[in-house]
């Protein structure tokens, strides 16, 4: 089993690129007419370390946007601004074993099953505060920037793709009303998700999101808060849960770290302590994850022992010679 460290990590993650690059199996998403513009060879991978190093292959600085990738950090915008119980009343916490757009709520409670799928991310856009559609844009991008870094934007056509054929969201967002599930107007929270879901990023920008993360909401490469630390544990559990559509399960325990994906073609994983990884691959599985994105993190996990359930001691040289920032931060803070 390898260490844990940068050297390794840039080698393992070359040979992964070269090994994969070449696997056609998948199809790019369709239901979404923009997304089937996407190159099927698109390949990229990256990896942000606890002391913000920056570790990338391939395709990793391609553009495309995150699709459900962008949850988990909806879902930690809500818990920080409206609190654990109110989320928790009118979203839940449970796998569905069902496709992320089923439509359908838990029958007693009437809320949808978790925030990594649509239902759940529907409400949580309908969370977001501001005085008008505008202002809570704005506090959805100045968050999302604070995540990768950087200045964050929406692709308007992808935006429009999806508000135009987005009928069963729509339905799902009336199921939810219905129930009081969420708050304000339909189609600004409506407008609001597809908003999220078109939110421009690259492979480097998911694992520098995941590496946040991974350390208790600090970003690494800007060594600023990016999410607040009380509520990263409730993000990754569900991410570990629920984070890969009704491949969850098996995900668990095959990889064994908390991760999310998108239709997107992305995939993000958390290494808590130590790092964010990402995958950008737009070829996808029956159940719209991407199939390098699956290969590649296997192989990680594998290869330096990064399941969850894993012992870590051989993670610990790199920490033993490098500086870990969110100690630091909080250490100063």
């Amino acid at each position: 089993m390898l260490t844990l460290n940068a050297a390794n990590l840039q080698s393992v993650l070359e040979e992964l690129h070269a090994q994969f690059k070449g696997n056609s199996t998948g199809k790019v998403a369709t239901y979404i007419p923009e997304l089937g513009k996407a190159d099927p060879n698109g390949f990229g991978i990256a990896a942000v370390t606890s002391t913000g190093q920056v570790i990338e292959v391939g395709d990793a600085r391609k553009s495309f946007t995150g699709q459900s990738t962008a949850k988990p950090f909806l879902y930690a915008l809500a818990l920080e601004t409206r609190g654990r119980e109110y989320v928790l009343e009118r979203v839940g916490v449970e796998p569905t074993g069902d496709a992320f757009n089923h439509i359908k709520l838990d029958e007693d409670s009437h809320r949808s099953y978790n925030p990594m799928v649509n239902a759940g991310a529907i409400a949580m856009a309908s969370f977001v505060e501001g005085k008008n559609p505008t202002e809570r844009l704005n506090r959805m991008l100045d968050y999302f920037g604070g995540l990768m870094g950087h200045k964050v934007s929406v692709d308007i056509a992808v935006f429009m793709s999806e508000r135009t054929t987005g009928h069963r969201n729509r339905a799902m967002a009336h199921l939810l009303k219905n129930f009081g599930m969420i708050e304000g107007d339909i189609d600004e929270a409506l407008d609001l998700y597809f908003q999220e879901c078109s939110i421009l990023v690259n492979a480097v920008d998911l694992a520098t999101m995941a590496a946040c993360l991974a350390l208790q909401g600090m970003n690494p490469v800007t060594r600023e808060r990016a999410i607040a630390a009380h509520v990263t544990r409730d993000v990754v559990n569900v991410m570990f849960t629920c984070g890969m559509y009704d491949y969850s399960g098996e995900w668990a325990y095959r990889v064994g770290m908390p991760a999310k994906s998108g239709v997107g073609g992305g995939v993000l994983a958390v290494v808590p302590g130590h790092l964010g990884i990402a995958v950008y691959s737009p070829l996808l599985d029956a159940r719209g994850n991407s199939v390098r994105g699956i290969q590649v993190c296997e192989e990680l996990s594998r290869r330096f022992g990064l399941h969850i359930f894993d012992a870590p001691a051989h993670r610990t040289a790199e920490k033993a010679h490098e500086p870990d920032v969110a100690r630091q931060r909080e250490h100063q803070a």
